[in-house]
């Protein structure tokens, strides 16, 4: 026997044993404990076994002289030695501590060398450098790390410590400490604590490692996953739980499950909605850190041909764009125009600080400020409105006047103060201002510093609803479903989900989950649970942590976190998770001809299979850009065998939806080589035409590809090719008839002027200094007046059309002079004398003689040749 001396212990563990049967013979009439000495839970403070998701709800009632025998027991035990675990997890934790041993290691550039030399090989890596290359050389362990582990090893192998099985795991799955990351060692140590104690994290872990197979630590399972994600949930897992309502949602590892899907999704979204409410008056604020990496870069295939940078995106959000960069000139340009006395500016540098945004945390003591000095231009001291204030400015004080009371009322950057807030609040209900009257609702629903008074409440939400103000819809949703009156309730929560309100879309999920005034929808009851689970990311996510590190370099430590968020069913963390493992960005990769262009490629971020999967669960998700991916990956045989009918069809899938002309320019180059489609110059053209039409951002290569399409067209014809040479299509238009054209036209400039009333109307009411001072543009987001804007009007006549109107038009010129001549004739006066109505005796002397006088008059000789006439 390995350890013979502990025999003589075998009487105390006896009594150990009893006491801690008599112990839990007390608490069965109580809760089950989550946590017990199998989990390392210890008296006197011993350490833990680091399970987020475990707390020791052990009751405090039971009996006191049992305790306190346990208690004795622990202390003598561990006088004896019994366990030495805990002196070994406490040393090695000293032993890091006292370390200072940097968690994570950057390869974030710093100062302005630093800097150059990045974008100098991140530009050469988007043109060269993406190719894989082999890990270097092996990072060195700390000595002290190495102690540490060693006497973590002991109390995990001799004595079995949860704690230090966990620590071990964490240790090498993460790298932390500078440990080096063994995914095989972490996926034993995780699957020996799930075994020993039942840790919902441990098992988590498992499930997740089979899931992805990450770091070849395990090879991918799906049945496994699914069994150790069951367990973990069971155990109040949340991500497990998150994790379980996607693959059932989506069929993953199992055929779909609505039922299973809205089950597990339904328990996600109560814990979410009871963080939001415990949150202060009005609940937590959930702050958005999902976003898609690549748009930084322009989308994944770049500026302009990545469908999240072109078309109806181009603009939105401004994602795409250098978006620090954009902040920082933002910030500065409506500081200048703040001290310049502009309100607006001012009013919009507090929201900014107050709600905060990718790279501006949020600031209540800023925008404190920027309010109160909106404020002051309105109202005196004494709450009375200055009559000197500037023209325009009551409903933009009135907003101001609202985030104050807000932030007096939720206490935030100032000590919650009910009555200071009510002062402010009720300062913007003259001019109609929505958040006051919201804010003033809320304080006489739950009776903060007023009356409670669902009265008063409802009034002042009904104004605020009346006003498209998503939180007021909602509340007064909630109130009139209290009362039974579903249909009105549903109204006004439907009205708040256009908003994203998250509230909203939980009463519709119960609603539809419920079947409360209508039938079950199972379906529709999984997706707005879905839109809560994923909104309250605090709770269970790990955006922040994949953010801050690949801001920081640390691409390894993000690919970590992103998977475990794309596990869940985010779309945007799957897209990153393609995006970080993707390899098929360079056409000509550089990297052996000169090798300083960039550093090895970890061996994490090679693999291919696992960004397939990602790029078609992204895909699923409505990403048009991972749909074309995807048919990258089956086309270059990228992680899968290649096959180019599953590229065709994926491609076809993308251009069907009109949004990528990356899609069609693939399509054409198909048809132009015959790819997995029978070649034909002709179909390759129509889909060039197509890329273009889709995106004319998209001109240069397509001209291009069409210059190289018509060379090839043209030998295929002097060699008499069997290949389906170009056919010009004569394009027909409709014809149009006069009366056609002209409503036409008068359509046409009623839309236009139509649309300058609606630009106008919009920058003189919106109160966002950015929306007013932005570049002129449509509401649909397209330039008004750009050159050339009339030239793509089909104003064209038809042919037999203006054939009428010249023949008319000469027609009418003729009558007129006919008409002319006539009216000269019976006006010019008898020149001989004769009486009216006398009959002349020779006809030729009567009164119209003419314009010339006749031979033999006076008057001709001075029309002859040489008179004066001439």
């Amino acid at each position: 026997m390995k350890y013979p001396w502990l025999w003589r212990f075998l009487p105390l563990a006896l009594l150990l044993l009893q006491a801690l049967v008599a112990d839990a013979q007390i608490q069965s009439n109580d809760e089950p404990a989550s946590a017990d000495i199998a989990h390392g839970q210890y008296p006197l403070g011993a350490q833990s076994s680091g399970d987020p998701e475990e707390t020791d709800t052990r009751p405090a009632n039971g009996n006191y002289m049992q305790k306190q025998l346990v208690n004795f027991l622990f202390i003598t035990a561990d006088l004896y030695g019994i366990f030495p675990l805990v002196e070994h997890v406490e040393l090695a934790l000293k032993i890091l501590r006292e370390s200072k041993i940097a968690v994570v290691q950057t390869e974030k550039p710093s100062g302005l060398v630093g800097y150059g030399v990045h974008y100098a090989q991140e530009a050469f890596r988007i043109l060269f450098m993406n190719g894989p290359r082999p890990d270097s050389t092996e990072k060195k362990i700390n000595p002290n790390v190495v102690r540490a582990v060693n006497e973590l090893k002991i109390a995990a192998q001799e004595d079995e410590d949860p704690d230090a099985i966990f620590l071990l795991a964490e240790m090498n799955f993460y790298g932390n400490f500078t440990h080096p990351r063994d995914f095989k060692a972490a996926f034993k140590w995780y699957q020996e604590l799930a075994s020993l104690t039942g840790n919902s994290t441990a098992q988590y872990m498992v499930g997740f490692m089979y899931a992805t197979g990450f770091g070849n630590g395990v090879e991918r399972d799906q049945a496994k996953a699914l069994m150790y994600h069951v367990f973990a949930a069971e155990g109040g897992n949340t991500r497990s739980e998150m994790t379980l309502a996607y693959r059932n949602h989506a069929g993953i590892g199992a055929p779909r499950n609505c039922d299973e899907a809205t089950y597990y999704y339904k328990k996600v979204a109560d814990k979410a909605i009871q963080y939001y409410r415990s949150g202060p008056p009005g609940g937590h604020s959930l702050t958005r850190e999902s976003y898609r990496w690549a748009d930084e870069e322009g989308g994944v295939y770049g500026e302009g041909a990545s469908v999240s940078s072109s078309g109806p995106n181009a603009l939105r959000d401004g994602s795409h764009s250098s978006n620090e960069a954009s902040l920082e000139d933002v910030l500065e340009y409506l500081d200048l125009m703040s001290r310049k006395g502009e309100l607006k500016a001012t009013f919009s540098l507090g929201k900014m600080h107050y709600e905060g945004a990718k790279g501006l945390p949020r600031s209540f003591r800023k925008a404190m400020k920027y309010f109160k000095l909106v404020t002051k231009r309105y109202w005196n001291k004494d709450g009375s409105v200055n009559p000197s204030h500037p023209m325009g400015i009551e409903k933009l004080a009135s907003k101001a006047a609202g985030h104050i009371g807000m932030m007096y009322l939720r206490g935030e950057g100032v000590e919650q103060n009910f009555a200071t807030a009510l002062t402010w609040l009720k300062r913007g209900l003259p001019n109609g201002d929505s958040l006051c009257q919201y804010q003033i609702g809320l304080m006489y629903l739950h009776g903060y510093g007023v009356p409670q008074d669902a009265f008063k409440a409802s009034s002042y939400f009904k104004a605020a609803a009346d006003q498209d103000f998503p939180a007021a819809e909602t509340r007064l949703g909630a109130l009139f479903l209290d009362q039974g009156d579903i249909a009105t309730a549903t109204k006004y929560f439907e009205l708040a989900a256009r908003w994203g309100w998250m509230e909203a879309f939980y009463y519709l999920a119960e609603i539809s989950n419920n079947g409360v005034g209508r039938e079950r929808h199972c379906g529709m009851a999984a997706a707005y649970y879905k839109m809560v689970s994923e909104r309250a990311e605090v709770i269970h996510s790990s955006f922040a942590e994949s953010n801050a590190a690949y801001e920081n370099g640390d691409k390894e430590r993000a690919l970590i976190a992103a998977t475990m968020a794309a596990e869940q069913g985010y779309e945007n963390a799957q897209s990153n998770v393609a995006y970080l493992l993707d390899e098929q960005r360079s056409l000509v990769p550089l990297d052996s001809i000169l090798p300083w262009g960039q550093k090895p490629r970890p061996s994490l971020l090679r693999n291919a299979a696992l960004a397939l999967i990602y790029w078609t669960r992204s895909s699923k998700q409505a990403n048009i850009d991972s749909l074309i991916k995807m048919g990258d990956y089956y086309l270059s045989g990228a992680g899968i065998a290649a096959d180019a009918e599953k590229a065709s069809v994926c491609y076809h899938t993308a251009a069907e939806a009109h949004h990528s002309a990356q899609a069609y320019w693939n399509l054409g180059w198909m048809h132009e080589n015959g790819v997995a489609v029978q070649q034909d110059f002709h179909m390759a053209k129509r889909y060039y035409d197509l890329a273009l039409e889709t995106n004319q951002e998209a001109y240069l290569p397509v001209k291009l590809s069409l210059i190289k399409l018509r060379m090839r067209a043209y030998w295929n014809r002097i060699t008499n090719g069997d290949i389906n040479p170009i056919q010009e299509e004569e394009v027909s238009k409709p014809r149009r008839t006069f009366k056609e054209w002209i409503a036409a036209f008068i359509e046409n400039d009623e839309e236009e002027e139509a649309n300058y009333r609606a630009q106008m109307y919009k920058h003189d009411e919106d109160d966002d200094f950015l929306a007013s001072n932005g570049d002129s543009r449509r509401l649909d987001g397209e330039n008004r007046h750009e050159d050339g804007y009339y030239d793509d009007l089909e104003l064209e006549i038809d042919e037999s059309v203006l054939e009428g109107l010249i023949i008319v038009s000469l027609a009418a010129t003729l009558l007129v002079l006919v008409y002319m001549r006539q009216q000269r004739n019976r006006q010019r006066p008898n020149e001989n004398g004769a009486p009216a109505g006398a009959n002349p005796a020779n006809p030729g002397d009567g009164n119209d003689r003419g314009f010339f006088p006749r031979p033999g008059e006076p008057e001709f000789a001075q029309w002859v040749a040489g008179g004066v006439g001439h």
